[in-house]
């Protein structure tokens, strides 16, 4: 990652290192596990996978066919779970497991979360939103809703709120977008403010501020100005993925800077959130924590980094043993 020349014949360098041994927990999706597999042994960890039930044959087959296609070590570098009744016993292991990473619903997450002292990695809720600011392209902005909500309505990077500017209220625009998504064979509800703003509005009203639909559903609210889209996803989103409308390449530009999540775009779909369209090959979950890996999580998540020093027989000598140079040096 980086070498210097601490003083005269002292190196120091920075290099990846693998995390360990890890803690994968994932639902229904057989596919998940050859493309976690491949990560784990890429960058060097040891694996231990938990998939669903719904999929127990399926995973028992790749698990076969990737361990004996790695050979005589393949058993011991990765472990296929088969039993629900040994994840409690795993999670008390933080001695020996360094990272969990749960691929699921809330509940799963959630449940994970509060029952480990091990390091969690990954996300319990994917509320995503689109913000349509007043200057956005509306059959663009049409066009970026629905396929963020209809592409696969219930991925955690699916849109889950859609916010739209007030001054679209008037000018007929939020009615364009309601009606693209209607005709998408989305079920709009209404937001506590559009509710308040359009009274007679016979769209259902929305479960709360906060919630994620993970079906053909969404919520369609009204804002002020972009500041207020970016205080309501703060407030209710998940820090997953937020996407801005507009073009106003400044309103745009405020828009990514000011929103906190581990993705933010523009003009894009929320669906673009994932590990193989961002060229990462594959990815083991999603991440919205702040610390180590955050969105997408590919082979650099699973690594850390380890100093390691070569010298000559150097002491500190209470910093009067060398002269420090500190000089960075090319890696070969």
């Amino acid at each position: 990652m980086s070498r210097m020349e601490v003083a005269e014949g002292l190196t120091l360098e920075k290099q990846t290192a693998p995390i360990g041994v890890l803690l994968i927990i994932f639902e229904a999706r057989p596919d998940a596990l050859p493309q976690i597999a491949a990560l784990a042994l890429r960058s060097g960890n040891g694996l231990l996978l938990k998939g669903g039930k719904e999929a127990a044959h399926s995973n028992a087959v790749l698990y076969k066919t990737i361990v004996d296609a790695i050979g005589p070590l393949g058993r011991d570098l990765i472990h296929l779970i088969t039993s629900r009744d040994e994840i409690a016993d795993l999670l008390k292991l933080d001695d020996v497991i360094d990272l969990v990473i749960p691929r699921g619903g809330n509940a799963l997450v959630s449940h994970i979360q509060a029952n480990t002292k091990i390091p969690v990695l990954g996300h319990a809720d994917g509320i995503c939103h689109v913000y349509i600011d007043a200057a956005a392209d509306l059959n663009k902005a049409a066009k970026i809703v629905v396929d963020s909500k209809v592409d696969y309505p219930a991925a955690c990077n699916a849109v889950e709120k859609v916010l739209v500017h007030e001054s679209l209220l008037a000018s007929g625009g939020l009615s364009k977008i309601q009606s693209a998504l209607q005709d998408a064979g989305v079920q709009v509800h209404a937001g506590d403010r559009l509710k308040q703003l359009q009274p007679d509005t016979t769209l259902p009203a929305a479960p709360s501020a906060r919630h994620e639909y993970s079906s053909l559903d969404l919520t369609l609210e009204v804002v002020p100005d972009m500041a207020a889209a970016i205080d309501h996803i703060h407030a209710n989103g998940s820090g997953h993925t937020e996407s801005i409308v507009t073009e106003d390449s400044a309103a745009a530009d405020a828009f990514l800077r000011g929103v906190d999540s581990a993705c933010v775009f523009h003009n894009a779909s929320t669906r673009f959130a994932d590990g193989f369209r961002f060229g990462l090959g594959a990815e083991v979950g999603i991440s919205t924590s702040r610390i180590h890996a955050r969105g997408p999580v590919g082979v650099e998540g699973l690594l850390t980094s380890k100093w390691v020093m070569r010298g000559s027989g150097q002491l500190v000598a209470k910093d009067t043993g060398v002269a420090y140079t500190h000089k960075k040096q090319r890696i070969v």
